[in-house]
């Protein structure tokens, strides 16, 4: 390990990095503008200028100048400062006074640097530069004149998201930074642009002119549109959640998040239950909570627990399942299901998580795809599938299921079970590949396991990971990739038919044939309510989708961002949500709801307060009890051993921006809908 001196201080760092990661060890703070620490180094902004001996007597990059045995760097000398003030005072040539209008104020590193770099006047007096602002789609605002020139979204939009598609042409002053066609950016991180500019060049359009930074309530918490589990931070004004921000995490979403992630916190505000419903006369009134619930007793009172039955949604917290399967194990019902789709889960923890971890794709020499797109199932997710395939000595990547533009380089194997068939008794040549790797990963989708032969293929899958030994003691290569935020937390918890009980095509079709007479849909939107047939529908959520519609009694619940919550993400790591903002009109917190009509019913569930709920689910599963922990899942028999049907493999999510109540409420996410489907046609 090199020995060298910062600013008189001897200190040993680790060979290979740069000078400005080691004055970082060494505490001290470098200024910056085109160094990121998740980017290749640029090494065009000049601001990280350090004095270095021995070496040229000028001032050095410190971002792209690696450190060497007996290397004497200085910080703080008069040189370093006047070199340091005069790029600023270049920077500045050209900046527009914008300060008071621009939405990066408060926020803005050229702003913050300025102030211990800046000089308090212009020595400059020709006019200043013009650049044609660029329309990168619905979410990025342009404000071109303002750039700098640091390529941080450039170097983004290659090298992370996979979408060549920004660029810069001309040279000096003239030039720009700009998309080579004129069109939207056809990446699902585009949003990430706007955290990654130091100035205002890129700013938000749908939160554009709308708060200050400092007006604003920050709330850690989780995001739930998909099953990744991102890290996030909600930001609010009062009552209304204002905009979300990515919080830094390693092991799970580094520091970004997906566009529906960021914008589609909007649909918040439209279309929200806020107060009960019942339905008189074939029409849903208004009602008080003392009339909603007299109505569901009156109805359940009369029906013996086998034409009860439970959907737990795809956005519910664990409180609230564990609350909804307490109460319908109280009413005798053996017909509860968290599984929405179909998937065909329910085995030991091993056979429906992302066992290796998200931060394990890092360890992967070979990756098999089956029945997925992660791209549009978890675009964070694949874009460290991406990172993984360009560090990793281009990491082998085949696929089996739809065709896609995946931002990286994949062997189509095949487009159905019969593929995989072929795989596991090695008649492909990738089998070969997935052999040879030190460690395999294969990673299912809900689009091979959400089907009526999916317990078939989730044999055939778990066969592969065995003939190639994905599974061992130091490494576990078999992964699930979940769609719903709530289904792992669902699965632990049990939340799947008992001796007796339907699962949701059994209840769907015991709703259809008079079988089952009431069905309680906990935020439960993603099933065929036509063929709910006559039954009583109880409904529970936060918006007026399509439960509700066919509602005979609507509960309003709290969304994810109005509650405390616990949530599990599809690596298996229990995370803990927070609340940012409180539920409109009269909703409440839905683990409370189930508490309140369980009283009303004479079947009182044990616990009255979220640390009690929060002991019965640690009492229900011990993997409660480790928060931010990813537990091993126990590895034994699952799936069905049989002959799949020869239908291919479809992805679940056919339009990325819309794929869940608040989602589908979303102004901003019918905005992307309609600007991608615009791209493609023009395509």
């Amino acid at each position: 390990m090199p020995k060298i001196k910062i600013d008189g201080v001897e200190m040993e760092v680790p060979a290979g990095i740069t000078i400005l990661q080691a004055c970082e060890l060494a505490g001290l703070e470098i200024p910056r503008f085109c160094y990121h620490e998740r980017l290749s180094i640029a090494g065009n902004c000049r601001m990280c200028l350090v004095e270095v001996k021995p070496g040229p007597p000028k001032p050095q990059a410190s971002c792209a100048l690696p450190v060497a045995d007996k290397q004497e760097i200085f910080t703080t000398t008069p040189m370093v400062q006047k070199a340091r003030k005069g790029v600023m005072e270049f920077l500045l040539i050209n900046h527009p006074l914008d300060c008071p209008i621009c939405d990066q104020g408060g926020e803005c590193d050229l702003q913050d640097q300025a102030m211990g770099y800046g000089f308090d006047r212009s020595r400059f007096h020709e006019n200043k530069r013009a650049v044609p602002d660029k329309e990168l789609g619905p979410l990025v605002k342009t404000s071109m004149n303002r750039c700098i020139h640091c390529t941080r979204c450039i170097r983004f939009a290659t090298e992370v998201a996979g979408v060549e598609e920004l660029g810069a042409t001309g040279r000096g002053e003239s030039m720009e930074v700009t998309t080579y066609v004129e069109h939207a950016l056809s990446t699902e991180l585009s949003g990430n642009l706007v955290d990654l500019c130091p100035v205002g060049a890129l700013t938000s359009k749908p939160y554009a002119f709308e708060a200050r930074s400092w007006e604003l309530t920050k709330t850690e918490s989780i995001d739930v549109l998909d099953a990744l589990g991102s890290n996030i931070r909600i930001d609010t004004r009062g009552a209304q959640v204002m905009r979300v921000l990515p919080r830094m995490d390693d092991d799970i979403n580094e520091e970004w998040i997906s566009d529906k992630t960021r914008h589609a916190i909007d649909g918040l505000r439209y279309q929200r239950l806020d107060r009960p419903y019942v339905r008189k006369a074939g029409k849903l009134v208004e009602a008080s909570w003392d009339e909603a619930f007299g109505t569901i007793a009156e109805k359940l009172g009369k029906l013996e627990g086998g034409k009860i039955a439970a959907i737990a949604g795809d956005q519910c917290d664990a409180e609230s399942m564990v609350a909804l399967k307490d109460l319908m194990a109280a009413l005798g019902s053996p017909s509860v299901d968290c599984r929405q789709d179909g998937a065909k889960l329910d085995g030991p923890r091993g056979s429906y998580i992302f066992n290796p971890g998200i931060r394990g794709i890092d360890q992967a020499d070979a990756i098999l795809l089956v029945g997925t797109n992660p791209r549009l199932e978890a675009p964070v997710l694949n874009a460290r599938i991406r990172k993984r395939y360009l560090h990793g000595g281009r990491t082998a990547i085949g696929s089996i299921g739809p065709v896609a533009d995946l931002t990286y380089p994949v062997e189509r194997l095949g487009a159905g079970p019969a593929t995989l068939a072929e795989l596991v008794e090695g008649k492909l040549g990738f089998f070969e590949k997935l052999k040879a790797a030190k460690n395999p990963l294969i990673i299912v989708g809900m689009g091979a396991l959400a089907r009526e032969d999916g317990a078939a293929v989730l044999a055939l899958a778990r066969d592969l990971a065995d003939k190639l030994g994905a599974v061992r003691d130091d490494w576990n290569g078999f992964a699930v990739l979940h769609t719903a935020a709530a289904r792992v937390g669902g699965l632990d918890l049990g939340l799947v038919p008992g001796p007796g009980g339907r699962d949701v095509e059994g209840i769907l079709a015991g709703c259809e044939k008079g079988e089952i007479a009431a069905v309680y849909l906990l935020a439960a939107d993603e099933i065929d309510a036509k063929r709910l047939g006559k039954a009583f529908v109880i409904y529970q959520g936060h918006h007026g989708d399509a439960g509700a519609h066919r509602a005979d009694v609507i509960l309003p619940g709290a969304a994810y961002t109005e509650k405390p919550g616990t949530y599990v993400n599809t690596e298996g790591r229990v995370q803990l949500a927070f609340r940012a903002a409180y539920p409109p009109g009269d909703a409440r917190e839905d683990w409370a709801i189930l508490r309140a009509l369980s009283e009303r019913l004479g079947k009182t569930l044990p616990y009255d307060t979220l640390d009690q709920v929060r002991s019965r689910l640690v009492a229900v599963n011990r993997t409660f009890a480790a928060i931010d922990q990813q537990a091993a899942g126990h590895w034994g028999s699952f799936g069905t051993p049989g002959k799949p049907s020869d239908q291919q493999f479809v992805s679940p999510i056919r339009n990325f921006y819309m794929t869940c109540p608040i989602s589908r409420s979303s102004r901003t996410m019918a905005e992307c809908t309609a600007s991608r489907a615009q791209l493609m046609a023009a395509e």
